[in-house]
Formats: structure tokens, C-alpha cells, sequence
């Protein structure tokens, strides 16, 4: 009579030791117990999908030993989590998990109303705070010289300005050559309001209307885009469309980031 060893288990669990191959997306490998074969084109807690040449697919457990790679017996384990990309602030710098905000330096970084205010902050806010810069808005630059003047800006106390409108030939452009200080910055933007570095499709629009001279500009933005004529609303509805420094445009990111360089540049 022929003989049979009483261990039953088969011959391709029985090599050792069996090393474990992470079921990476892709990789080809056959379950013996079926013959099915195929791509892993999926991993979860305890199972492995594989797809075969027909694209049929099949879920199998993850066992000890349960699978052939090229002939080898091997034991499929989830793959590693991929590590994590570093988190971004909505101005596109690096986030810094769990970072205390830095003491506020002596210098600080004018805005002309609360509107950009609450962009800059929106923005760049989360980069502000651990460089320890304040943000402060001016409701007008109509008196920037003697604002300046009375800052007293210095080597330990820089003073960065943001302006709109700042085109050659402008009222504004006038006022910002006034201010001599080699301490302080005067850079703007060549928007009327800053609601115009918002981009246009970033609100589902095409462009910013044009408003005829001696129209209150705000207003008549609303207006022509058929808004109620509530600028406070408006302003919250283009604030809320914005969600990162990619919704901006070049000319205000530059000239934003070229105050926060300034102000915190060493003494």
C-alpha cells in the first residue's frame, strides 16, 4: 500500500522561512489555492483585490504563506503608508505643526483699509503670526508721509506699506515718494481696490467690470454684476472665494511677500 504522511499541509506552504512582500499596486502574484492570478490593485485591513489578464477581479485574505511570487511562497502585508507631503498655509509656505506664535517685533506692515486687512490675513496670516508681524490698516494713505514720520521706522522697527492703485502718474504713486525713510517700504498693487486681486474665476466670473469714472467704484461693481449694492456682503463673498494664495493674483503676492521679507529681514 502507498504510503501518506500524516502532514496535510501543501508542499508550497511548507517552505520556510516565507518572507513578506508589501502588495504594492501592480505587483503579480498567484493565490494557489484557486490558481487565480493577477495584478494587486488593491489592499485593505486583511484582503488583497487582485485583477487578472480578462480583468476579472478577486478578493482574497491576507494568510501567512498564502500567495506565489514567481514561484516563491511569500506572505502579502499591506504597503507602508506613503509619508505624508508637509502641510501648506493658504500663502503656500511650509505649515509648521503646533509653532507658537512669535512675540510681535517692533516692525509692522500697513494696509490701506480693513478689506486688505482681511486678505493679507486670510492668506497669509498663519506665516505672519510665527514671524511675529502685525498687520494694521490705515483707512487711506492721504497722510502716509507724516504716518510714517511719527512710526519713526529704524533698523530694529521696519515699517512695510502696502498701497493700491500704485500706477505711475497716480495721486498714490505721489504720496509714496514722499516717504524717504531707508527703513520703510512703500510697495503697491495697480488694482483700484483690492478687491481686484481676486481673480475673476475664482468668483465664477469672467473679468472685474469696468466702472465710468465718478461712479463710486465698489458700487458700481456690484451693480454691473448684478449684486445687491451691499459692498459689505459683496466683500464677504469675495473673501469667501478665496481660499489660498492661488486665487490671487502675481501682483499682489509679490508685493506681499516682499513686505514680510523686508520687515523681517535681519538688523
Amino acid at each position: 500500500m502507498r504510503q501518506y504522511s500524516p502532514d496535510l499541509t501543501p508542499p508550497w506552504k511548507k517552505s520556510q522561512p516565507v518572507p513578506e512582500v508589501p502588495a504594492e499596486p501592480g505587483l503579480v502574484v498567484e493565490e494557489p489555492g484557486t490558481g487565480f492570478c493577477g495584478a494587486v490593485i488593491g489592499c485593505e485591513a486583511g484582503t488583497v483585490t487582485l485583477e487578472d489578464r480578462f480583468g476579472k477581479h478577486r478578493v482574497f485574505p491576507l494568510q501567512p504563506g498564502g500567495f506565489l511570487l514567481e514561484g516563491r511562497v511569500v506572505t502579502l502585508v499591506r504597503p507602508a503608508a506613503a509619508p505624508a507631503r508637509p502641510s501648506r498655509t493658504a500663502s503656500g509656505s511650509v505649515a509648521v505643526p503646533g509653532a507658537r506664535a512669535r512675540v510681535a517685533r517692533a516692525g509692522r506692515i500697513y494696509v490701506e483699509g480693513r478689506h486688505d486687512a482681511e486678505l493679507v490675513e486670510k492668506v497669509w496670516g498663519d506665516d505672519l503670526r510665527i514671524e511675529g508681524v502685525v498687520v494694521e490698516y490705515l483707512e487711506g494713505v492721504d497722510d502716509l508721509p507724516s504716518i510714517v514720520a511719527g512710526f519713526a521706522p529704524g533698523p530694529d522697527a521696519r515699517l512695510g506699506v502696502l498701497v493700491d492703485h500704485l500706477v505711475p502718474g497716480s495721486k498714490e504713486s505721489r504720496i509714496a515718494e514722499a516717504v524717504t525713510s531707508e527703513h520703510a517700504l512703500v510697495v503697491g498693487h495697480p488694482y483700484i481696490d483690492v478687491w481686484e486681486a481676486v481673480k475673476p474665476s475664482s468668483l465664477g466670473i469672467e473679468a472685474w467690470p469696468r466702472v465710468p469714472r465718478g461712479q463710486d467704484w465698489k458700487t458700481g461693481v456690484c451693480r454691473a454684476l448684478g449684486w445687491p449694492e451691499n459692498t459689505g456682503a459683496a466683500w464677504q463673498r469675495i473673501l469667501g472665494a478665496v481660499g489660498s494664495y492661488k486665487d490671487l493674483e502675481p501682483a499682489l503676492l509679490g508685493r506681499v511677500e516682499e513686505l514680510i521679507d523686508f520687515v523681517t529681514a535681519p538688523e
